[in-house]
């Protein structure tokens, strides 16, 4: 199996996440006596609560380079936000890292969604690090929630779900929010928070959802069995 280098703790509940759905995932293609061999750093998550862009940014290139170092054959983001550092990065490392916005498109793709809708952090929703790759690279259109609710969206996730917090409010609002993403043209929601499927199940709505967090330990899972 090939070494995955896992880079966490933005939050460190949605890391426990991607920690056990490799294991599982993994297990259920070689069998249960077995486990993958993952290389985890934990980082700080008030790193991304500085929003200082170049502090993030050159953090991230340290500790990619320093599981580079270590023997990593690729590396894989354990969350949505933080890929906004991947454009700096790559370029600068010579193993690949696994970008989330991938994983979606191939499960968007095999169920024929063409116009998504996500929920995430601000940076999430209004950068272009995910809503452009899906756009340039995939040709999956986006939407995001109206400017009345952007602020909210982010908050819900910053002050409850990063600190392990899944209230009924904030599980109603996010319904809503899908809601309105449908009744505007979304085929399909991104739960572009690396918790948010810890809040919202696929029994909670009849839209579809896709779940970030499994779809990107199911591409890390093929990379790690790839011959």
């Amino acid at each position: 199996m090939n070494l995955l280098g896992m880079i966490g703790g933005t939050s460190w509940h949605s890391t426990i996440e991607y920690y056990r759905l490799l294991n599982e995932l993994v297990g259920a293609k070689i069998g249960t006596q077995q486990n993958p061999p993952l290389l985890l750093y934990s980082l700080n998550v008030q790193l991304m609560r500085e929003n200082d862009a170049e502090k993030i940014k050159n953090a991230y290139l340290g500790i990619a380079r320093k599981l580079e170092t270590a023997g990593v054959k690729a590396v894989i983001i354990c969350a949505n936000t933080p890929h906004m550092v991947f454009d700096f990065v790559q370029p600068k490392l010579n193993i690949p890292i696994l970008h989330i916005a991938d994983a979606i498109a191939k499960e968007a793709k095999q169920k024929g969604f063409k116009k998504l809708g996500i929920l995430g952090t601000k940076p999430t929703m209004l950068g272009n690090f995910l809503s452009g790759r899906l756009r340039e690279e995939h040709q999956i259109e986006t939407l995001i929630p109206g400017d009345s609710y952007i602020d909210k969206t982010h908050r819900f996730i910053s002050e409850e779900l990063t600190q392990g917090k899944f209230t009924d409010k904030a599980k109603i609002f996010y319904l809503k929010q899908m809601q309105l993403l449908k009744e505007r043209g979304a085929e399909a929601i991104i739960l572009g928070c690396t918790e948010l499927p810890m809040l919202i199940k696929e029994n909670d709505t009849e839209i579809p959802l896709l779940d970030t967090t499994r779809l990107h330990a199911k591409m890390a899972t093929e990379f790690i069995l790839k011959d």
